[in-house]
């Protein structure tokens, strides 16, 4: 029987993952390439043969994905599998539909089959879009689990934007360690709160391997999605982040939907900042397509100096994935600005020069705010060259990073830094984490899954998810 011939769509993330744990010791199949979108740069590289095994000897190229149907006529393709993430439903089938055209199945993997099985006991927290303020959950779980003297280490989904042998298994730990390992700005906005906040945190390419060596050190693993990207790692408990500011996305985007409907605790961030009858079709939503979920309500409080913005023309600078394939129009950093009474914020357009003309090109919404984008150092340059151009009294950094650590802004600059702060009524993750704790003690696990009625519980019956 003739292999298999796979071509894996990917954007340096999901679809490294699926090959390791689903492809790579496959006899039946060959993967003739990966082709790549969204990050820049990673369509001229090599998936090296350190990581894909001895069956590819020459590694995996990794091409544009612009050259998809050609590589499945020049390379007999049998099947394309999609494995990347938060894209819009329409925008999967219509390459689905380009692939059965040009003869070729196409495929999307299933959550379980990807997963991989720990000895600890997992929380998840994963979003229905980019931006929804996962990270802000996971730092609050982490705190609240410190507090309780359990030992958490935090998996972060891949970024893997440099060396790919170097990054196969990576631990941060420090600041230190962000800056010896050179990470981007996009590595940081996620690592660096994290780390402030006391967690050691791991990441990079074979998880298989980072979840091994996170489990010699944790009482309990927190799965901290990206994108709105599956878990890799199979979960106790799966808590998913909605966003009232999106209200609907939760069936719009995959695989964002599918959390949406695995979810055993769905939060709903941004309610502080939210029209109430967008949270309300939220609730509505979450009661008619998965109505066992708890639902948890929080804010998303943004810390800054006010009295620096009131009156000033204010250039904002966002963090970068929210507002560019997240698709918001802006921040925590406009909210934080507008509220201040800023006289003006900044058209970043007239000023933008490289790279980063191209991102506000290509992103055409983002008239107001800039987003910090910094994959490469000549990407980090364009940006500082961008920032120091402009006319802003003021620059506001409302991205997760300190980024005058990493680029001259040349302007008076204000952070604008955001936490969950959780309501007064209904549950709590105090009560989920409680009753967590009850039933795993933190031992080895013997079963996969912390059902809903298992928490359901903490606050009566309806847990405060039907208010």
């Amino acid at each position: 029987m003739s292999e298999r011939r796979i071509v894996i769509m990917g954007a340096a993330g999901r679809d490294f993952h699926d090959f390791l744990v689903r492809y790579r010791d496959d006899e039946s199949v060959r993967v003739v390439a990966f082709t790549a979108t969204q990050i820049p740069g990673i369509d001229s590289r090599t998936f090296p043969a350190e990581l894909a095994g001895p069956r590819y000897p020459e590694g995996i190229p990794i091409l544009p994905e612009s050259r998809l149907l050609e590589l499945i006529a020049e390379e007999d393709v049998d099947e394309v599998v999609f494995a990347y993430s938060d894209v819009s439903h329409d925008y999967v089938m219509h390459h689905a539909q380009s692939v059965i055209a040009a003869g070729a199945d196409f495929t999307l993997l299933g959550a379980e089959p990807t997963m991989i099985e720990s000895t600890k006991p997992v929380i998840s927290v994963c979003a229905v879009r980019t931006g929804v303020g996962k990270s802000s959950i996971s730092r609050h779980l982490f705190r609240l689990l410190r507090e309780r003297g359990i030992k958490a280490v935090d998996i972060r989904h891949p970024m893997p934007y440099r060396d790919l042998n170097a990054m196969a298994v990576e631990r941060y730990a420090s600041l230190e360690d962000l800056d010896r390992l050179g990470c981007t700005i996009e590595e940081r906005e996620e690592y660096e709160p994290l780390i402030e906040a006391g967690a050691v945190v791991m990441a990079g390419v074979d998880y298989e391997r980072i979840l091994r060596e996170a489990e010699k050190e944790a009482d309990v693993i927190v799965w901290d999605g990206g994108n709105n990207d599956l878990p890799f790692i199979r979960s106790n408990l799966e808590i998913v982040a909605l966003d009232p500011h999106r209200a609907g996305h939760e069936r719009l985007y995959h695989p964002g939907e599918a959390n949406f409907l695995r979810a055993d605790i769905l939060v709903i961030n941004k309610a502080d900042s939210a029209d109430p009858e967008d949270i309300a079709a939220l609730r509505a939503a979450a009661l008619e397509y998965n109505p066992s979920a708890l639902v948890i309500q929080t804010d998303s409080a943004i810390d800054v100096d006010e009295s620096a913005l009131a009156g000033k023309r204010v250039l904002v600078i966002e963090d970068g994935p929210t507002v560019t394939h997240g698709g918001m129009p802006y921040g925590a950093g406009a909210i934080a600005a507008k509220r201040a009474g800023a006289a003006e914020l900044i058209d970043p357009r007239p000023f933008a020069v490289g790279s980063i003309k191209d991102t506000l090109d290509k992103f055409g919404h983002l008239t107001e705010i800039l987003p910090a984008m910094g994959y490469s150092p000549e990407q980090l340059a364009d940006l500082e060259a961008t920032v120091q151009a402009s006319d802003a009294d003021v620059v506001l950094v409302a991205t997760p990073v300190d980024l005058s650590r990493l680029v001259e802004l040349g302007k008076p600059a204000v952070r604008a830094t955001y936490h969950i702060e959780e309501r007064s009524s209904g549950i709590r993750f105090t009560q989920v984490l409680d009753m967590f704790s009850q039933k795993y003690g933190f031992t080895e696990v013997t079963d996969y899954r912390m059902r809903r009625k298992d928490v359901s519980g903490a606050a009566g019956r309806d847990g405060g998810a039907r208010l």
